[in-house]
C-alpha cells in the first residue's frame, strides 16, 4: 500500500488534529502513533486519522505509514517536513483564503494563460520563512473545474471512452472515477502537497464543483435534472466533495455523530459503502435538508469562522427565492447570534460575496424583480437570460437572504456583546477587493463590519471583463442601475457600503489576522521570479 494523495491535515485545535489520505489499497495508516484503517468506495481508499495528546501550542514535525512503511515525506522533500501546529488558546490567529484555482502547466504557456499560482507562490514563502505563516486555509470553491478540465483531464476523458460525443457534457466529468481525476490533478504539485500538509484546511463548495451557474434559478434547474446525464454528474459530485472535502471540514465531535462516515468505517465491502455514499449524495441534491455542507469551526478563544453553503441549500421558488433556505439558516442564526460562547471576531464566509460593487449589485436586484415577473412575462424571459448569461447570483439577487443578512448583522451588533469585528470571506468573482459597510438601522461604533473578496487563486479574467467590473463601480453607472433597480420595484436595503480597496484582478491570496481586540488584512499578488512564483504584498490594513 503507498499513498496516492494527500497527505492533507484539516481540523486542528488546542490539543488534537486530523490528517485525511488517499491510498492505493486497503490497510493502516499511522501518524504520530495514531492509526487508522482505510475504508474504500468506487475501488478508492481513503483514512482520516484522527490525532490526540498534542501540546497546545506546539509545532510537532510528523510522517505517515502505510501498514508499517514510511510513504511520507517523499524521498529529499524539497520543502521540508510536514508540522502540525497547534494553537494557543490565547494566542492571535492567520487564516488565508480564497478561491478558484485552474489546474495547468507551470511552463511558458501556462503562465500567459492563467499566470503564476497564488497557492504555489505561499508555499514557497513559508518554505523560506515562518514570517506570516498562517494558521488555516480557506479554499472557499472551485477548488476543481469539472465544467472545464484541464488538458491532462481532458486527455484522461478521451482515453477512457472518446468523451461524449454528440453531448454538450462530453469534455466534462461524468462521475464520482473522473472526480479523483481531478483531484490527483489539482492536489499533487509538490508546493501545493506540502502546503497542504502543513496547513490545516476548511473547504467549501462553488458552480464549478459540479458545473457552471449551479442552482442560479428554478428554471436553470428544471433544465438540467431533465437532462439524461445529470444523476451520475450530481451523484459524482456530492459524494466525492464529502470525501476529498467536506469529511475533513468537521470536529472529531461531528465525525462521531456524522452517519455517513459511520457507514463508511463500519458497512462490510466496497460495493455497500458505495451504494450507501451515492444515495447519500442522491438525496442530497433531491431534499437539502438531508445533510449540511455548511460549517464552523472555533480558532482559539473569541474567533469563530461560520462557513455557510450559498450553492446547495438554496430555495428556488420564484416569489420565495433565498440563496439559503430556512433549515440552513437556522443553523447559521444557531451559531451566530445564539453561540454559547463569546464572539470577538465573527469570520463570516460564503463562496459568494454578500457585497458587489453598488452597481453590480443594483443590476442583480433589478434582474431578480423582472425575472420574478415585475415588467410582465416578457421581462421574466429577459430577466432570466440575463441572469444566467451575466451569472447574475450572488446574495444581491436573493433579496430575501441579503435581507436576512443585515437583519442577523444588526441583532449581532446591538447584543450585550457585540463583536469587535464582523469580516464577510468570499471568493468567486475573479476579483479582490476590501468593502466598508456600516448598517442603517443601528449604530454599531464599537463593531467593524467588512466585505473581503479574494479570487482567484490562479484563473484570471479577460481584460474586458475587468473594465466591466470597475464601470460597474463607478458613481454614475451605479446611480443609473439604482434608478433601474427603484424602477422595477426593488426597495433599497438597511446598509450603505463603498469598496474601499480595490477591485484588483490579478491571482493572489487574502489573510486576516486576529488577536484580541484586533484586526488586520493583508493582500497578496503571485508574480513570476527569476526562477519561483512569489506573492507581494499589495495592500496591508489595519483594522479599525
Amino acid at each position: 500500500m503507498q499513498l496516492k494523495l494527500g497527505p492533507l491535515l484539516r481540523y486542528v485545535d488546542q490539543t488534537r488534529a486530523t490528517v485525511w489520505v488517499e491510498t492505493t489499497g486497503p490497510g493502516e495508516v499511522e501518524i504520530l502513533g495514531h492509526r487508522a484503517s482505510t475504508w474504500s468506495v468506487h475501488g478508492h481508499h481513503y483514512a482520516l486519522v484522527l490525532i490526540e495528546g498534542l501540546p497546545e501550542g506546539s509545532s510537532t514535525p510528523y510522517e505517515v505509514h502505510c501498514d508499517g512503511e514510511r510513504v511520507w515525506p517523499l524521498a529529499d522533500p524539497p520543502y521540508g517536513p510536514s508540522v502540525i501546529r497547534t494553537p494557543d488558546a490565547d494566542g492571535g490567529h492567520r487564516l488565508t483564503f480564497g478561491s478558484c484555482r485552474r489546474s495547468a502547466p507551470f511552463d511558458e504557456q501556462g503562465f500567459k494563460d492563467f499566470g503564476p499560482d497564488a497557492l504555489v507562490a505561499l508555499a514557497e514563502r513559508m518554505a523560506t520563512t515562518d514570517h506570516e505563516r498562517p494558521d488555516a486555509i480557506l479554499l472557499l470553491g472551485d477548488q476543481v473545474y469539472a465544467d472545464d478540465p484541464s488538458d491532462a483531464v481532458l486527455e484522461q476523458l478521451r482515453d477512457a471512452h472518446g468523451g461524449r460525443p454528440g453531448s454538450e457534457v462530453q469534455d466534462e466529468i461524468g462521475n464520482f472515477e473522473e472526480y479523483t481525476w481531478l483531484y490527483d490533478d489539482a492536489w499533487t504539485h509538490p508546493a501545493v502537497r506540502w502546503l497542504f500538509s502543513t496547513v490545516p484546511l476548511c473547504m467549501l463548495l462553488d458552480d464549478h464543483d459540479l458545473r457552471d451557474d449551479w442552482n442560479t434559478s428554478l428554471t436553470w434547474r428544471q433544465w438540467v435534472t431533465q437532462q439524461p446525464w445529470w444523476h451520475d454528474r450530481v451523484v459524482g459530485a456530492y459524494a466525492s466533495y464529502w470525501v476529498y472535502q467536506h469529511l475533513g471540514n468537521l470536529s472529531p465531535e461531528q465525525l462521531a455523530e456524522d452517519a455517513t462516515y459511520q457507514a463508511m468505517r463500519t458497512l462490510g465491502d466496497d460495493d455497500e459503502r458505495t451504494a450507501y455514499l451515492d444515495a447519500f449524495a442522491w438525496e442530497a441534491d433531491e431534499d437539502p435538508a438531508s445533510t449540511r455542507w455548511s460549517f464552523y469551526r472555533d480558532f482559539g478563544r473569541g474567533v469563530r469562522l461560520v462557513a455557510v453553503d450559498s450553492r446547495c441549500s438554496r430555495h428556488l421558488q420564484p416569489g420565495e427565492r433565498a440563496m439559503v433556505d430556512a433549515h440552513e439558516w437556522e443553523w447559521v442564526r444557531r451559531h451566530t447570534i445564539e453561540a454559547t460562547t463569546p464572539i470577538n471576531h465573527l469570520l463570516l464566509a460564503s463562496t459568494l460575496p454578500f457585497l458587489l460593487a453598488p452597481g453590480l449589485h443594483h443590476l442583480e436586484g433589478w434582474d431578480e424583480a423582472i425575472s420574478s415577473g415585475a415588467w410582465g412575462k416578457r421581462g421574466s424571459r429577459l430577466g432570466e437570460r440575463i441572469r444566467q448569461g451575466m451569472d447574475l447570483e450572488h446574495w444581491a439577487s436573493f433579496r430575501k437572504s441579503f435581507d436576512d443578512v443585515t437583519d442577523l448583522l444588526s441583532e449581532l451588533v446591538t447584543s450585550q456583546n457585540p463583536p469587535a469585528s464582523i469580516l464577510m470571506l468570499s471568493g468567486d468573482v475573479h476579483c479582490s477587493y476590501v468593502t466598508e459597510a456600516r448598517l442603517n438601522a443601528v449604530e454599531h461604533p464599537g463593531t467593524a463590519i467588512r466585505q473581503l473578496t479574494m479570487s482567484p487563486f490562479r484563473n484570471p479574467i479577460p481584460g474586458h471583463v475587468r473594465v466591466a467590473n470597475k464601470l460597474l463601480d463607478t458613481r454614475w453607472m451605479t446611480t443609473l442601475l439604482h434608478k433601474l433597480a427603484r424602477s422595477a420595484g426593488v426597495r433599497d436595503v438597511a446598509a450603505s457600503w463603498r469598496t474601499a480597496y480595490g477591485p484588483w484582478f490579478d491571482n493572489g491570496v487574502m489573510s486576516v489576522t486576529l488577536d484580541g481586540e484586533q484586526w488586520a488584512v493583508d493582500v497578496d499578488h503571485a508574480a513570476l521570479g527569476r526562477d519561483r512564483q512569489l506573492l507581494r504584498r499589495t495592500l496591508s490594513y489595519i483594522g479599525r
